[in-house]
């Protein structure tokens, strides 16, 4: 008889629990798994370049190609129009280049490029879509 009420009492739990973690919104898991601080490692940043500002097709080399080149978790590879075009048409410009600055799906905010500016991403993804 108790471990018929201890098992209903546990089962009742994990469905509770359940049930909150489906009611979740998007917005509220980032929120809740979100870093709460982060780590500076002096020199572990490369300063920019002192020629001035890099080239998209620099960017690319140093910190895109990894994964926009083989098109890694759905990312759309250089230059290849079937790949960007259909990002381009439903959400513009601007809203692929927020989303490479916020991160999205699978790429982290700013990609691998730790020392991009937002003008540097813009760069870089001018590149990619050069000759669409």
């Amino acid at each position: 008889m108790i471990r018929k009420v201890l098992l209903g009492v546990v089962a009742c739990a994990l469905t509770v629990f359940a049930v909150q973690a489906q009611e979740m919104t998007e917005e509220a898991i980032k929120e809740r798994i979100k870093p709460t601080g982060s780590v500076h490692i002096a020199g572990a940043q490369a300063a920019p370049a002192a020629g001035g500002p890099r080239s998209g097709e620099e960017i690319y080399n140093q910190a895109c190609v990894a994964c926009h080149g083989v098109g890694v978790l759905g990312a759309p590879k250089l230059q290849v129009a079937a790949d960007w075009q259909p990002r381009l048409d439903e959400k513009g410009f601007d809203t692929v280049w927020q989303n490479a600055i916020n991160g999205i799906g699978g790429m982290p905010p700013m990609g691998t490029c730790g020392n991009c500016s937002n003008d540097d991403i813009k760069a870089a993804i001018e590149y990619m879509i050069e000759g669409i």
